[in-house]
C-alpha cells in the first residue's frame, strides 16, 4: 500500500535529502583528498594522513549508502530505508568523532611540528629525506629554521651558515657565513607559519564535517517519519 498524504510528501523529501548526502559524499572526498594533498605537501607532517584517509573512506560509504536511501525512498521498502537511517546515524558517529579528533590534532600540531623540524634538522647532513624536506618548506613558506635562523649553528663547524634554501634569492652557498644577515636570508622560523597553516586546514575539515552531519541527522529524522508510514501502511494491509 503506497504512503499517501503527509508521508508521501515526507518520502519525496527523504529522495530529495539523499541527493544532498550524494553530495556530501562528494564533499567529504574533496575535504579528505585537499586534507591529505595540504599534509603531502608540508612535508614535516607528511605522515599525519590517517584524518585525511577518514574523511575520504567516510564519503566514499556515504556515496553508496545514499543509494539505499533513494531506492528505499521510490520503492517504500522499510528495511532499506531501515538500513540507509542505521548505516547513516553509524557514519554521523564517525563524523562527530573525526570532527573531535581534529581539534584535538589541532592543539597538538605545535608540538608535532617542533619534534619533527628538530628531527630533520638533525638529519639535514646525514639523510636526504630530511633535507629535501627542510628545502621544500624553508624555500616554500620563505622562512629558516623551525623558530629563527639560529637553529642551524650547528649546520657548520663555524657556526655562522645556514642551509642556501634560507636565502631570499638561492644561489650556490648564498647561506655561508649568513646566519643573522636578514638582508640575504629569511631569519623568521617555519614553525609558527606552518603550524598557521595546519591550523586553518584542520579548522576547515572539521566544521566541514559537522555542518554534513548536522544536515544528516535531518534526513535520518524524515528516514524515521517514512519508515514509521510504511510499517502503518502494512498494518493496515
Amino acid at each position: 500500500m503506497a504512503v499517501e498524504g503527509g508521508a508521501k510528501c515526507v518520502k519525496y523529501l527523504v529522495f530529495f535529502f539523499n541527493f544532498i548526502f550524494w553530495i556530501c559524499g562528494l564533499a567529504l572526498i574533496v575535504l579528505g583528498v585537499i586534507a591529505q594533498v595540504t599534509l603531502h605537501n608540508t612535508a614535516v607532517l607528511k605522515g599525519s594522513s590517517a584524518a585525511a584517509m577518514v574523511l575520504i573512506v567516510v564519503g566514499v560509504i556515504i556515496f553508496f549508502i545514499a543509494f539505499f536511501g533513494c531506492c528505499g525512498a521510490l520503492k517504500e521498502n522499510h528495511c532499506m530505508v531501515t538500513t540507509f537511517a542505521v548505516f547513516l546515524s553509524l557514519i554521523i558517529i564517525i563524523e562527530i568523532g573525526g570532527a573531535i579528533g581534529a581539534y584535538v590534532y589541532r592543539g597538538k600540531l605545535n608540538d608535532l611540528v617542533s619534534e619533527e623540524f628538530e628531527r630533520m634538522i638533525k638529519e639535514y647532513n646525514t639523510t636526504e629525506s630530511a633535507r629535501k624536506a627542510i628545502d621544500e618548506i624553508q624555500s616554500e613558506f620563505m622562512c629558516c629554521g623551525a623558530n629563527s635562523s639560529d637553529d642551524w649553528l650547528n649546520f657548520k663547524t663555524s657556526h655562522n651558515s645556514v642551509p642556501d634554501s634560507c636565502c631570499k634569492n638561492v644561489t650556490q652557498n648564498c647561506g655561508i657565513g649568513e646566519i643573522h644577515n636578514d638582508k640575504i636570508i629569511y631569519t623568521k622560523g617555519c614553525q609558527p607559519v606552518i603550524v598557521d597553516h595546519l591550523k586553518k586546514s584542520v579548522l576547515w575539515v572539521g566544521v566541514g564535517a559537522l555542518v554534513i552531519a548536522f544536515v544528516q541527522i535531518t534526513g535520518i529524522v524524515l528516514a524515521c517519519i517514512l519508515m514509521r508510514a510504511i510499517r502503518s501502511g502494512y498494518e493496515v494491509m
